[in-house]
């Protein structure tokens, strides 16, 4: 091993200090089954219970209509998702800086990585907001001890941010401890619901022959809903891959723990939905047992996701940051984010404008998601060239234009279609192409 990368290893011992540099060929130890269950774990979270729920609740699907085509429509995304994995395990940069050989420069630090920033501090603010009230009202009916809400935001937000800040080894460490807790909980949680008082329709055969007033048009709608909600972990996937053994490693587990992961969310939601008509099955099953030991896997199921999901976005949000102010370094950038991040779990009220909030990050990650898709696979066909690399090395990239067009046109399309034709999932489409038909002109000029 090189002296540079033996010196590398070290300091990554406690605190991952890597920034913007491709990791170390030594350091590239993650195999597919790693990434698997990393996400898996990242996947199954209360906030990603929602769509499979709405897909029954207000979309009148059955169970299995709203299983059906939200896992398509969510694994249709992380196939791209899985793809955009390569510039992290192919070349070892994280995403943001990989970027900037798709948008330029200037395009990657002071468009992209702040959007995705931004959506990466809301996230993590909601998850901890979210994991907060659990606790709250686990303590309440296990141990009868009432803790201050902004107490318990305080604490989970600080050692989640802490958890980032130790960085890539952490997240693989806590998800190969925890997705056994989440397999077992899952089971419970369905034993819960087949063995519990929950209405009428409590047994599986009965939720498996019940009909909806869903329609195929409906079904396509809630697919795209799913697809819009994970397209946009394009502008992150790298992130994780860059730690690699290999690229077919990295993309295969990355999209199967992804698609795992999310079958198993879309199962409990949708399934929640049906029989007790509420979206979060950890509230639901936790209120529907006395049994303590029920009580503290579920518990344990429900913290741990969050922790999972909230360590990926500080990771992926620090890095973010680090690509717009490279001078900051990956450790300051990775305790601003924490700070913040922990600052705003203070403020439960930021949950009640959740909808306009993702709606305005929408406008902008999924157009810019569509061009990034289309370039790095249709016009760059999953490789940077020499010159985009030896640009990148000198800081010398200019900015793509072109990118911010289709971006910008994208944008239009998905303020003027209506909500009810799925505008995410539109202006995705739209950007992508007419990112690829202005790309293709430039080259053949």
């Amino acid at each position: 091993m090189k002296e540079n990368e033996l010196a590398a290893v070290k300091k990554e011992h406690f605190i991952e200090r890597l920034g913007l540099e491709s990791v170390p060929v030594s350091m590239r130890t993650t195999t597919a089954f790693d990434y698997i269950k990393i996400q898996t774990a990242v996947s199954v979270n209360a906030g990603n219970f929602l769509v499979p729920a709405l897909a029954v609740l207000e979309g009148g699907l059955t169970f299995l209509q709203a299983v059906i085509s939200v896992v398509a429509g969510a694994a249709a995304a992380f196939f791209f998702v899985s793809l955009l994995s390569f510039p992290g395990s192919v070349y070892g940069f994280p995403a943001q800086f990989s970027i900037r050989m798709i948008l330029g420069t200037k395009g990657a630090m002071y468009l992209s990585s702040p959007v995705r920033a931004l959506t990466s501090l809301y996230w993590f603010s909601v998850q901890t907001i979210g994991g907060a009230y659990i606790v709250q009202e686990i303590l309440r009916r296990i141990f009868h001890i009432d803790l201050p809400f902004l107490l318990i935001s305080v604490f989970l937000a600080v050692v989640m941010a802490y958890l980032a800040l130790v960085g890539f080894n952490a997240i693989k460490k806590f998800t190969a401890y925890f997705t056994p807790v989440l397999l077992l909980a899952a089971a419970v949680m369905l034993f819960i619901y087949f063995t519990g008082e929950t209405g009428a329709k409590s047994q599986p055969s009965e939720i498996l022959a019940a009909s909806g007033t869903g329609s195929a048009g409906t079904m396509f709608f809630f697919a795209s809903l799913a697809f819009v909600q994970y397209i946009s972990g394009v502008s992150a996937s790298s992130d994780l891959a860059r730690y690699g053994k290999s690229p077919r490693g990295a993309f295969t587990g990355i999209f199967i723990g992804n698609t795992t992961g999310f079958f198993f969310t879309a199962v409990l939601g949708a399934y929640t939905a049906a029989v007790s008509g509420h979206w979060n099955p950890f509230l639901i099953t936790s209120r529907m047992t006395e049994s303590v030991l029920f009580l503290i896997i579920i518990f344990a199921a429900a913290i741990g996701s969050m922790v999972s999901i909230n360590i990926n976005n500080a990771y992926s949000g620090g890095f973010s940051l680090l690509n717009s102010v490279p001078r900051l370094g990956r450790v300051k950038c990775a305790l601003i984010f924490g700070a913040a991040g922990v600052l705003l779990s203070t403020y439960p009220a930021i949950v009640d404008e959740a909808s306009s909030f993702i709606s305005a990050l929408g406008m902008l990650i999924i157009p810019l998601s569509g061009v990034i898709v289309s370039d790095f696979l249709f016009i760059k066909k999953r490789k940077f060239s020499e010159e985009d690399l030896q640009k990148l090395a000198e800081n010398s990239l200019e900015l793509n234009r072109d990118a911010l067009y289709s971006a910008g046109f994208g944008l239009l399309v998905y303020i003027l279609v209506p909500a009810d034709y799925s505008p995410g999932f539109i202006a995705f489409a739209v950007s992508a192409a007419v990112y690829y038909v202005l790309a293709k002109k430039r080259i053949a000029r």
